[in-house]
């Protein structure tokens, strides 16, 4: 699938607007170049995980490219292996657990390599994602099961033990190393299952369709399942894929530390940078130390970050010898970066 193209209006970028706002329709446009001649897809039975795969390099690279590592344990995956990994999962779901069009699934977990393949799979077959953060406690959690309407929960093993009151079915992420416990992984789904034609997929999503129920953390009330749909996820994940086409190069390597159950992680890590080729380093959480180790071991050049990380990675390279040379770039988003504070 490539990026459609189109005439735009160039009256919206020859008004002489000096923020890109446009009166007529209420909406700020881009004053750079950058998506200026593009569309985001628009066709109506266009589905999150099929864009996302169709965005894949092509065969003969995705052998040997790298779209995930493991930062503590140097694990990596190809685009190959990723592709392969998602829809024998998908099989694993639809086929042998019986999830289907608008079963809620719940993710419970901290960063892996496995989360973007779960987030995936369950997306393609139009079942709805909801994932949570593992620090909840048992009654957050089991608030969230019942309000979304969760139908099977993927769990990591050392979060299970927060899902059992709930009573809702559960698989663990992994197999525990040192466990008796029997329940069903999703790694043996993935080794045990081929997988899946599209066309076998009796109700495929469309845009229109939920794909997502992401909670707000609550700081200012009681925590909200918000809505979102496959279509919404498309563009977010069209306008990454414009902005790393226009800064990054496919060699570049990115740096996640930032939670894949937040809308942050989950649109960046989880989905949209594999539209792109690029290779990510996953980090289970954040550590000072450890973001400077892996960026000198892998030689990260990308790190999308928040302000209090941005903050900090300055103050300590000031003071201390870092090899912060492979870094190309550092981006912050969800709240304010001043000047006056960096």
């Amino acid at each position: 699938m490539s990026t459609e193209e189109f005439s735009g209006d160039a009256q919206l970028y020859t008004n002489g607007s000096t923020n890109g706002f446009d009166p007529k329709t209420g909406i700020y446009h881009t004053l750079h170049n950058l998506g200026r001649h593009r569309k985001i897809p628009t066709r109506p039975n266009l589905d999150t995980a099929t864009f996302v795969l169709s965005q894949f390099p092509p065969h003969h690279q995705a052998k040997s490219r790298v779209a995930l590592i493991d930062s503590a344990t140097n694990q990596r995956v190809t685009y190959a292996q990723l592709h392969h990994s998602i829809q024998c999962l998908a099989s694993g779901l639809y086929q042998g657990l019986g999830v289907r069009k608008g079963d809620v699934v719940f993710l419970l977990s901290p960063n892996s390599l496995l989360y973007p393949t779960i987030c995936l799979a369950v997306l393609s077959i139009g079942a709805v994602l909801t994932t949570a953060n593992p620090l909840n406690t048992k009654s957050e959690i089991g608030k969230q099961v019942r309000d979304s309407g969760a139908k099977l929960a993927i769990s990591a093993p050392e979060e299970l033990h927060k899902l059992a009151p709930t009573g809702v079915p559960t698989i663990l992420t992994s197999r525990p190393l040192l466990s008796g416990d029997n329940s069903l992984c999703i790694e043996e789904l993935i080794e045990g299952c081929d997988p899946i034609p599209t066309e076998l997929i009796q109700a495929r999503p469309t845009q229109s369709d939920t794909a997502a129920i992401l909670y707000s953390s609550g700081t200012t009330g009681t925590s909200k399942g918000v809505v979102l749909t496959h279509a919404n996820f498309i563009a977010v994940m069209t306008m990454l894929r414009w902005t790393v086409d226009e800064t990054s190069a496919q060699d570049d390597v990115f740096l996640c530390f930032i939670p894949m159950f937040h809308i942050y992680g989950l649109a960046f890590f989880g989905l949209g940078l594999f539209c792109s080729g690029t290779t990510t380093v996953l980090m289970q959480k954040f550590e000072l130390n450890a973001m400077l180790d892996a960026i000198k071991t892998h030689k990260v050049s990308n790190i999308p970050a928040v302000p209090p990380v941005i903050l900090g990675l300055v103050k300590y390279a000031s003071k201390a010898a870092c090899d912060l040379s492979s870094l190309r770039r550092v981006s912050s988003g969800a709240a304010p970066l001043s000047k006056a504070s960096s």
